[in-house]
């Protein structure tokens, strides 16, 4: 099961959002940090459904480490909480 980075950010004193680096313009969020990550599976979704109606596929998820690693984000990651998002997310019934 793979597992996509996503970055957390505290929008406003009100929402939470969050972001994966490696899925640009795949956002979820919510009123509180548990809103948004139960969101982000959703979101991951439908992300998913867009590339695959573009006959395009999610891209390999990046480790911690190599996100890290590359310039684009390791300030992001300095300064924001990451979490581990699985995918394809488990089925509450298994």
């Amino acid at each position: 099961m793979a597992q996509y980075v996503a970055i957390i950010e505290d929008a406003d004193p009100d929402s939470v959002s969050l972001w994966f680096p490696d899925l640009p313009g795949c956002i979820s969020g919510g009123d509180d940090l548990e809103e948004a990550l139960e969101n982000a599976p959703e979101a991951l979704a439908f992300f998913a459904q867009e590339l695959t109606a573009d006959g395009r596929q999610l891209p390999p998820p990046r480790t911690l480490a190599e996100l890290k690693a590359d310039p684009d984000f390791a300030d992001d990651l300095g300064k924001h909480t990451a979490v581990l998002i699985e995918w394809p997310p488990l089925d509450a019934s298994e």
